[in-house]
Formats: C-alpha cells, structure tokens, sequence
C-alpha cells in the first residue's frame, strides 16, 4: 500500500519534466510571426510631435517666364501708345516744315563742340547729349519721310488731279472768257426708277445755249461725278462738239467730306472765269466767279438757260476787265431778270440823252 502510494506521487513529477522538455525543444524553434507595426512597441511611450510640412519649392524658371513676357508685353504696348500720341499731337499741332525746321535745329544741337577744357563730367554729359540727340535726330527723319509719303498719297485723292487742268490758250484766243459748266441739276438730270433703272435727261434749252455760247466763250463742263458717268453723258449730249474740256471728279478738291470745284487750277486768268452751276455757291471755291442758276428737277417749262443767254453775250461782247466785279453787282439777285431791267433803264437814259441833243441843236 505504500509502494502505491510512493507512484501514486511520482507519476505527476515525471509528467511535469517531460513536460518542460517539450517546451524547451519547442521553444528552441520558435515560429516566426508577422512584424507588427511600430505603434504596437511604443504603445506604453509619449507619442512624439508631428513633423513640419516640407517647404514649398523655389519657382521654377517656367514660371517666371510669363511673368517676365507679360511685363515686356506692357511695356511695349505703352511705349507705342506713347510713341503714337507724340506722332498725333506732333502731325495736328505742327506742319511738315515746322517739324522739319525742328528737327534742323536739333541736329545743329547735337554737332555741338566739346572743348578741350572742359572736364570729364562735361565732356561725358556733352557725349550722353549728343547721342540722345542724334537718335532724335533719326526718329524724326523717319516720321518726316513717313508723313511726306503719306500725305502725298493723301494729297492724291484731296487735291486736283493736276496744278493746271487745261492746256494753255492760244496766243489768238487770250481774250477769250472761259465759261464753266456743272453737269448735274444745270445741263442734264439724272433719274432712277426701279422698273427702268437709270434714266439722263436733257435740261429745256441745253442745244440752244450750247451750240450759241460756244461763238463767244470756251465751254468747260466741271463735274463733281466720276469720268465713267460723265463721259457716256457728254458724248450724248454734244454731239456738236461744243464743250471742249471735260473735267470729272480726279480734278476737284476733297474738303470736309465734299468735293469743290477750284477755278484756280484751270490755268486761266480768274478775272475771265465764269461758273454756272444750280449749286454755284456750295460747290466752288470761288464763289466769286459764280454764277447761280436755279437747279433743274425734270420741270418741263424750264428757261433758265436760255434766260441767261442775252447777260452771257454781253460780257463777251464788251469784255470787262474783270468779271468779278460785275458778278458781285448782281449779288443775291436773279441775274437774268436784273439783266433785263438794268438794259431797259440803260436804254431810257440813252434815249433821254439822244432828245436832249436833239433839242440843243
């Protein structure tokens, strides 16, 4: 019973070791387990401060370009803004001569002498001058050349086509008057209907008037119209050949929009010019040599030309020294009619003196 006992008490000792031997073998290969994260080993530490953001880059050499594009983009545009006013106050406040007699005067300016005396901040301030001045000097000899050019081609659609639109007269016909005609509203009319288009009419009395005043008078018609409109008119309506100049548009002068008829550049003696037109006063430069005349609108009991005829006679018969004159007697009068009158009352008084001779002898 004993002996029972004693195993009875040794068996659990002996399970206990073997025991222990399974686990130190087993332990002497230990498994490997996955790596946890590093919080998992700092659970029991003070968790540190969150690390500063990074620092933005420095900018790029990309970035700066448009910048540096955008800043020479304005300056350009300001430094031709400025360029272009200087021109436009210079061309609206100065002729060409006035800017050319400047440009004179500066470039004497930048010839300057420096003399041998001076110091060498003078002579360096004489020398920043002069360059100054000479590149002025250049600009300015550009815009001179560039504002020839342009107002010469200007010029071309402003001015008369030529300084002397008419041949000169022959030694025979020096005292000879020159008799300027409008086209349109004096000798034709011209109409448009939208059934029948463009039509030209023929004034009441324009046959009679012509082919008489060309014995007296050199005939000019004077046109504000193109030549491709008052050459077909002409040749229709002269078929005599009564007129013998046709001046057209490329031969008057462009003013605020309106072309005017400049008597001056007819190559005539002004004093022996005369201008009919039903709109003498508003298309001529010279006022003074016009004659107006009532405009014609199709009226079919029209005179106006053929009232004309005995005043215009008269001056070529008599040939006054100067035609101005006598015009501006007339002035604001219908010269026909105060023709008529004066011519009565000149032969009363050449009556009245023909009896008073009469009875004195």
């Amino acid at each position: 019973m004993s002996s029972h006992l004693v195993r009875s008490r040794l068996l659990p000792l002996l399970a206990k070791r073997r025991t222990g031997r399974r686990d130190l073998s087993l332990s002497a290969t230990p498994a490997k387990e996955p790596l946890a994260s590093s919080p998992a080993f700092v659970n029991d530490q003070t968790p540190s401060p969150p690390s500063p953001p990074p620092p933005p880059p420095p900018p790029s050499s990309s970035a700066a370009a448009p910048r540096s594009w955008g800043i020479l983009k304005y300056g350009s545009i300001a430094a031709i803004t400025a360029a272009i006013g200087t021109t436009a106050y210079a061309s609206y406040a100065y002729s060409l001569d006035e800017v050319h007699h400047k440009a004179n005067t500066l470039r004497e300016k930048a010839k300057g002498p420096v003399g041998d005396d001076d110091s060498s901040s003078d002579k360096y301030n004489n020398l920043v001058y002069s360059t100054v001045a000479k590149v002025s000097v250049k600009a300015m000899d550009l815009y001179l050349d560039l504002r020839r050019e342009i107002e010469d081609h200007i010029r071309g659609f402003t001015e008369p086509s030529s300084e002397k639109l008419l041949p000169d007269l022959l030694p025979q016909e020096q005292h000879v008057f020159t008799l300027v005609l409008d086209l349109n509203e004096t000798l034709v009319y011209s109409d448009w209907k939208r059934d029948r288009g463009w039509r030209t009419f023929k004034r009441p009395g324009v046959d009679a008037f012509l082919e008489h005043l060309a014995k007296f008078y050199e005939i000019v018609v004077y046109s504000d119209q193109l030549s491709m409109y008052v050459d077909p008119v002409l040749e229709r309506l002269d078929q005599k050949g009564c007129i013998r100049y046709r001046l057209s548009r490329a031969a008057t002068k462009y003013v605020d929009g309106k072309h005017y008829r400049d008597l001056s550049k007819l190559n005539r003696d002004p004093s022996r010019v005369l201008y009919i037109s039903g709109h003498a006063l508003e298309s001529s430069l010279q006022p003074e040599n016009s004659v107006p005349i009532k405009p014609w609108k199709l009226e079919n009991d029209d005179t106006a030309l053929l009232d004309l005829i005995p005043f215009l006679e008269y001056v070529a018969l008599h040939r006054p020294a100067d035609i101005r004159p006598v015009l501006a007697s007339y002035q604001g009068r219908d010269i026909a009619s105060e023709f008529i009158e004066r011519s009565k009352e000149h032969q009363k008084r050449m009556q009245q003196k023909q009896h008073g001779r009469f009875w004195k002898r």
